[in-house]
């Protein structure tokens, strides 16, 4: 499916009322939106996904109903929200993480979904290809995944002293498996070498920061999670308590006082 068949199939569901209900309202198009994050973190998100959707002409509760659901980091909410979505037979489901695209494709295969991504959609097992994902799926990817060994290299670049370089990432996320690997790739090529400090809660990104010393890393590459983006404010403070430079992926964590960001904008996406 396309972009323009999607926006055909909103349009046409509150076109599909019978005859004999004609004197009554139309029922609305009803989008599901997921999110493997919390509502604060989301924020700019959704503002950025009801801005795309008015420049279609859809204004929530005018045209358009949205049912959200916001996993708040707990990934294993998620199955059960795309499921609830099904029950309620919404007619599109906007996936707007990974996690939340995961468990949208395996709950249906007839409702049409949506999903955006920091990973490679055809590693993931979203879609067959990109020119023809094939099923009843489609999005837009960051390739934010596949930067990591981009932001290695700027990070080595501006600390060339660190031969040890920390690796945080969420071992509960989809994506784990993928950063790590790509960054140990990166690494062996600059000579450098990889500690993979693993957090999926925020009392383990706490114990995390704190094994740096021990591990005598030089530097901190901050991998892709919802958890992670949901905290900007606490992971910089964490780099600063600890004296460690760090390179994160989005542009909040600059913003927040961190050294250096390196990534697609989320927003735009």
């Amino acid at each position: 499916m396309n972009r323009r068949e999607f926006i055909s199939l909103l349009g046409g569901a509150a076109a599909a009322c019978p005859v004999t209900a004609r004197a009554q309202r139309p029922a609305m198009p009803v989008i599901g939106f997921m999110n493997g994050g919390t509502p604060e973190a989301g924020a700019s998100v959704l503002a950025a996904f009801q801005q795309g959707l008015s420049e279609t002409g859809y204004i929530e509760d005018q045209n358009v109903a949205i049912e959200y659901r916001w996993a708040e980091s707990k990934y294993d909410r998620l199955p059960g929200m795309a499921a609830d979505l099904v029950r309620r037979q919404v007619t599109v489901i906007a996936a707007t993480t990974t996690p939340a695209a995961l468990a949208a494709k395996a709950a249906t295969a007839t409702i049409p979904i949506v999903f955006e991504t920091a990973g490679d959609p055809i590693k993931l097992g979203l879609v067959a290809s990109l020119n023809r994902p094939g099923g009843n799926i489609t999005g837009v990817t960051q390739l934010s995944s596949e930067l990591v060994s981009k932001r290695l290299g700027l990070l080595h670049d501006l600390i060339p002293t660190a031969t040890i370089i920390g690796l945080l990432v969420n071992p509960t996320d989809p994506r784990a498996e993928t950063q790590t690997s790509d960054m140990q790739e990166a690494a062996h090529t600059l000579g450098l070498q990889i500690r993979v400090l693993n957090a999926s809660t925020e009392s383990e990104i706490d114990r995390a920061f704190a094994s740096l010393r021990q591990l005598r890393a030089g530097a901190l590459l901050v991998g892709t999670s919802e958890l992670f983006r949901s905290k900007p404010e606490q992971l910089v403070a964490l780099a600063a308590r600890e004296r460690v430079p760090a390179i994160y992926q989005y542009r909040e964590y600059a913003a927040a006082g961190g050294l250096i960001s390196y990534g697609t904008r989320l927003t735009a996406a």
